[in-house]
């Protein structure tokens, strides 16, 4: 269970929700959506690195990662759209509590990302 109250503990869940994806996705036969998870945790990994130093180590408020839960047990057309809504709920809702901006355009980009798949 992930604290989702600072910088690092965002971008290590963002980068493991982007891994779960990746394997879901890649046991569902969804080659291109598997390749595009692992795009995003690599890039999130990549922000993470390079702003580690530009963080600022203000508390994060108002976020629970139970209120994210997924069920990766659902490999429906419909399951798949409830983790790709999630997905971009989350992402829409940490963005704007980060204080580095290049971290917070990357994870932006990933929840705009998961809402045009979960049409």
């Amino acid at each position: 269970m992930f604290t989702l109250n600072a910088f690092g503990a965002i971008l290590t869940y963002a980068i493991d929700l982007e891994a779960r994806l990746r394997d879901y996705y890649h046991a569902a036969g969804h080659t291109d959506r598997a390749a595009a998870a692992d795009k995003r945790r690599a890039t999130l990994e990549r922000v993470r690195r390079e702003n580690v130093t530009e963080i600022k180590l203000e508390p994060i408020e108002g976020l629970s990662e139970a209120d994210y839960t997924l069920n990766w047990d659902d490999p429906s057309a419909d399951g798949q759209r409830a983790l790709e809504q999630t997905a971009a709920r989350f992402y829409v809702e940490v963005a704007p509590k980060i204080n580095v901006r290049e971290a917070q355009r990357a994870l932006e980009r990933a929840g705009k990302e998961h809402a045009a798949n979960a049409v």
